[in-house]
């Protein structure tokens, strides 16, 4: 792995804009829930830090992350709108070939939701071979993907296709 070692989350916020005048949702799935758990932390904790109020954070938590997609669809119908919306989700690879349907159809959903809504969703969804993998990407010591997602968020946010 390219990463190894490698805390990706650290972010330079001098160098990014404020996400003081945009909305969030963050859709966030209750499975594998000690890592969805640490993503969403780690995704609100920086909207926050980069400026996003409270109340410009909505949270919508779904079943799994095959659910992730209705709730994208969902958050994309708060009014007023959402600037950017996060999916949280995590799948940990099994003996069968389950892992690979859902992941695949997850991201695919996502990347569907990107084509069609007028606001980017960010997918912060892992696929990892084990736990320890999930857990070392959600806080532990490869950093936190929901940190990076949040980044990303801030960064698309007012990039809406009108």
């Amino acid at each position: 792995m390219a990463t190894a070692n490698t805390n990706l989350s650290q972010y330079d916020k001098s160098r990014l804009p404020s996400a003081f005048s945009f909305k969030y949702a963050i859709v966030k799935a209750q499975w594998n829930e000690q890592i969805t758990n640490g993503l969403y932390k780690g995704a609100y904790d920086t909207l926050i830090d980069l400026g996003a109020l409270p109340s410009s954070i909505h949270t919508i938590e779904v079943p799994g992350s095959m659910e992730l997609i209705y709730g994208c669809r969902q958050a994309a119908a708060i009014r007023p709108a959402v600037d950017a919306i996060i999916a949280i989700g995590c799948l940990i690879k099994g003996e069968t070939m389950h892992f690979e349907f859902v992941s695949m159809a997850v991201y695919h959903g996502l990347s569907q939701l990107n084509l069609s809504l007028t606001m980017p969703v960010i997918a912060c969804v892992l696929t990892d071979n084990n736990l320890e993998q999930s857990i070392a990407r959600s806080g532990g010591v490869h950093g936190n993907k929901g940190v990076e997602a949040a980044v990303t968020a801030v960064l698309m946010s007012g990039r809406r296709v009108i």
